[in-house]
């Protein structure tokens, strides 16, 4: 959701939970409606960061959630951990599988593999584009449909990690994500207030201490 003149910015201020720790790395749960990290005004400082700073000043951010998406957020500790994490992301050691629910009833099983680019006249909208965007692709699989509202509730896996990949994929897809507020047409049809959109579960080799590290986390709708 963009952060405009419009937008009044209301976090959660409930303790963020913590999913993993160790020397190198912190893990939370991050709940809906709060921002990763600090946004460019005053009143958008409130964000996972700024609340793992205060816990541990020299963590560095590995990636983002949007402010919308709710689910595991990881940091590094420190400097190594945070190169160590980037080029796990690099060489796409990372596995991260997402639940959504989204509208009408999706097939079985697939995957979208289309390109994304910013719509710079519609920021922080993403698009795809064929001649301009970026490769960008998403396994995705059914869970259940329920009839009665024609939702969907799917597994997503990002093999790219491209800016509101998820979003963007499910609404090419013809089946938007229940409650987004940038890629559905009606999100206030949805029964809950917020996006239907949870990291669910992380797993990666532990970049410094060479063991496996699966993290899992509860799905709230």
């Amino acid at each position: 959701m963009p952060l405009n003149d419009h937008f009044i910015y209301q976090p959660p201020t409930d303790a963020l939970v913590t999913l993993y720790e160790d020397d190198d790395l912190v893990v939370i749960d991050k709940p809906a409606g709060l921002l990763s990290v600090m946004g460019r005004l005053p009143e958008h400082q409130d964000s996972a960061y700024l609340r793992i700073l205060a816990v541990h000043p020299t963590a560095k951010v590995t990636h983002r959630l949007d402010m919308a998406t709710s689910g595991i957020l990881m940091f590094a500790k420190h400097r190594a951990a945070e190169v160590a994490v980037s080029k796990m992301f690099q060489a796409r050691t990372v596995k991260k599988s997402y639940i959504a629910l989204v509208q009408g009833k999706m097939q079985h099983e697939g995957s979208v593999d289309v390109p994304l680019i910013a719509d710079w006249d519609n920021r922080p909208r993403q698009m795809v584009h064929f001649e301009l965007g970026k490769p960008a692709k998403t396994l995705y699989q059914l869970l259940e449909y329920d009839a009665e509202i024609n939702q969907s509730r799917v597994a997503l896996k990002p093999i790219t990690g491209r800016s509101h990949q998820l979003r963007v994929h499910m609404q090419y897809l013809g089946h938007p994500i229940m409650g987004d507020k940038l890629y559905h047409p009606q999100p206030q049809s949805f029964q809950l207030l917020r996006m239907a959109l949870h990291a669910s579960a992380l797993s990666f080799p532990h970049p410094l201490q060479h063991h496996s590290v699966e993290i899992v986390s509860t799905v709230p709708f």
